[in-house]
């Protein structure tokens, strides 16, 4: 093995010792929050042990060093283990674990990034894994820095398809700063697991996906280190360590027993704490020791202020989809900031994130038919704001990875999404393509901003809005072209609604977006013909929502609305609006969606078959306007 000094006996002690550390505090933390998994944080502690005091490279000043090693824990209920090995080298103080899970503690029982020594939300597995993929293809191909990322996985969470999907991603782009650890420990947490401790299997399988595959046994320190040295030195593949544990490992007549998942020792502890005690022969403070110096050669990235390159440029009453302005705009920021990136699941030529591909193909990633990948991928990639990424495929598909989206907002993600394809307005491709469900989604994602723009302008200046943005963005495109409505130097803000359409005379409001304020507006016309005026109103962002604006507007035009929405009545504009409206007095509102399961059939056609028609709209306005 190139360059690889075996341990002296001393350093592999330290480390048996520490890893022992880690399996007391372990313990004492999760006995003093009376709730944990101690089993499962022993099973890891020489995996933990090496790579914190011997392979990895970081700074304890500085924990989100853009320059340092980066560590995922996927399987998040280890937490304990995670935070024994920061405080046994020195972030913060021991007997600070013993604060873990209390409600006053950044030592909550899943990691989460309010410790400043976590990227990433974790807990709901299966998905480190795609999280480090994304950290790592930032690093070999953004950054081009010396960094290296670890991700431990549970065997418990290898069941998820979201993990051979990014086995698949790390392979494919040949990601070789990136080492992932199985923790095989046998035990799920109702029962066995469906591989157990067939390590041979684990290894066939990821080696048939491309990986290079490194069976060890994950108690033994030189093999790890020899294992993570190998992984080191390896060039041109991903390196997987299947590492065979033993859940509750040295915790006597308890270790690889079921019916220990998610349970402190209880009356054990006491006998279990003194045995491991025992087995460890430097009680004092324990040297690091890194393979290598740590290289601070990670760029000097600013990700802020990014604008268009150049404003939009569209004539009033052009036909234009949205979903292609979105592809013109990805560009232009791109040629602004050289960190904004595209990823897609092999839509980019529907969602128009082929743009930037034909701009900078190095900036775009094709993460393929592999939602919960791409999503993780993304979130990645945007840890410790390396790039801006802008997610993007059918909206409807981007259900698949609700889970991952969830999760990001508790990572603190600055991830933007773009859902094209949106409603029964997709036409003839039918209901299993046509997002309905996106905007209850995406509200439902705290923090989140969710932009609908009405036209090519507006889309432009959203996806420019969207850059800037703190936390997680959904902007939500058309498939069919819309008419042109704002001047190429309207000004958008986020929570800033606009009243496209407006006379002294108005008696009742419209809202729409997309393309029902197309319809809104044609209704409008229509309506004029009969002696009523209408006012139309954009809301352009639908969280958050523009309540004074629509508010004041509604009652200025005697109290009456209505609200036409290419969605599902639930959780969509209609249900903001009725938010917004709902301890207002003398409103009334009238609500047109999708009230059932659409079909296949010609867009117009869609749009008037489930009532969200011009012709439904005006009738909508006449039938409120006589109560």
């Amino acid at each position: 093995m190139s360059n690889y000094h075996k341990l002296e006996a001393k350093v592999v002690q330290e480390l048996k010792d520490i890893a022992n550390k880690i399996r007391i505090h372990s313990i004492t933390s999760t006995q003093a929050a009376k709730s944990g998994h101690p089993t499962s944080c022993s099973s890891i502690a020489e995996i933990l042990s090496v790579l914190f005091f011997h392979t990895m490279r970081y700074k304890i000043s500085t924990p989100r060093d853009a320059s340092s090693d980066r560590f995922v824990l996927s399987k998040g209920h280890a937490a304990p283990a995670l935070y024994a090995a920061w405080a046994e080298a020195g972030l913060f103080p021991v007997a600070d674990l013993q604060n873990l899970r209390k409600l006053n503690s950044d030592l909550e029982g899943h990691p989460t990034p309010r410790l400043n020594f976590i990227d990433v939300g974790t807990g709901s597995l299966g998905q480190g894994l795609s999280i480090a993929g994304g950290m790592a293809f930032v690093g070999k191909n953004y950054d081009k820095a010396n960094y290296r990322v670890y991700c431990l996985v549970g065997d418990g969470e290898s069941a998820e398809g979201s993990i051979w999907e990014s086995v698949h991603f790390a392979s494919y782009y040949k990601l070789d700063n990136l080492c992932v650890i199985f923790d095989v420990n046998r035990l799920g947490q109702s029962q066995e697991t469906s591989m157990g401790h067939d390590v041979e299997n684990y290894r066939k399988r990821l080696e048939a996906f491309g990986m290079q595959a490194i069976i060890v046994d994950g108690h033994d320190i030189e093999e790890l280190v020899k294992a993570l040295h190998t992984a080191a030195t390896t060039k041109g593949k991903p390196t997987a360590i299947v590492a065979k544990t033993f859940k509750g490992k040295n915790f006597p007549k308890i270790e690889n027993l079921d019916n220990w998942h998610g349970k402190p020792l209880g009356a054990e502890s006491d006998r279990i704490v003194a045995h491991l005690k025992g087995l460890i022969k430097n009680p004092g403070p324990l040297q690091l020791h890194p393979q290598k110096p740590l290289k601070d050669d990670a760029p000097v990235v600013d990700i802020t202020n990014i604008k268009l390159s150049s404003p939009p440029n569209y004539k009033i009453g052009e036909s234009i989809a949205t979903r292609v302005a979105y592809g013109t705009a990805l560009v232009k920021i791109a040629q602004s900031n050289s960190r904004v990136i595209a990823l897609d699941g092999d839509m980019k030529n529907s969602t128009f994130s082929e743009n930037l591909k034909k701009f900078d193909e190095s900036r775009y990633i094709e993460c393929f038919i592999a939602e919960q990948s791409l999503v993780g991928t993304a979130i990645g990639a945007a840890c410790r704001d390396r790039t801006v990424p802008f997610v993007s495929t059918f909206a409807c598909f981007l259900t698949r990875a609700f889970d991952q989206i969830r999760m990001g907002a508790i990572s603190q993600t600055n991830v933007n999404f773009v859902g094209s394809h949106c409603g029964v307005s997709i036409g003839e491709d039918g209901p299993s393509q046509m997002g309905l469900e996106d905007l209850a989604m995406f509200r439902a994602v705290n923090g989140s901003t969710i932009f609908y723009p009405a036209d090519a302008v507006s889309t432009e200046r959203a996806i420019e809005l969207a850059a800037n943005t703190k936390g997680i963005t959904f902007t939500r495109v058309n498939r069919p072209t819309t008419a042109v409505i704002y001047p190429n130097d309207q000004v958008f803000e986020v929570g800033k609604a606009n009243v496209v359409q407006k006379s002294d005379k108005d008696q009742v409001v419209l809202i729409g977006a997309g393309i029902t304020l197309q319809e809104s507006l044609n209704a409008a016309k229509e309506l004029a013909n009969f002696g009523i005026n209408a006012r139309v109103i954009d809301p352009f962002t639908i969280k958050p929502l523009d309540k004074k604006t629509i508010i004041q507007n509604i009652k200025e035009v005697g109290g009456r609305a209505v609200v036409t929405e290419d969605h599902y009545y639930e959780g969509g504009i209609g249900d903001a609006v009725f938010a917004a409206a709902a301890l207002e007095r003398n409103i009334v509102i009238k609500h047109l969606a999708i009230g059932e399961l659409p079909r296949s059939g010609p867009p117009n056609a869609l749009l008037d078959l489930y009532g969200i028609s011009a012709k439904h709209i005006i009738l909508a306005a006449q039938e409120i306007l006589k109560l």
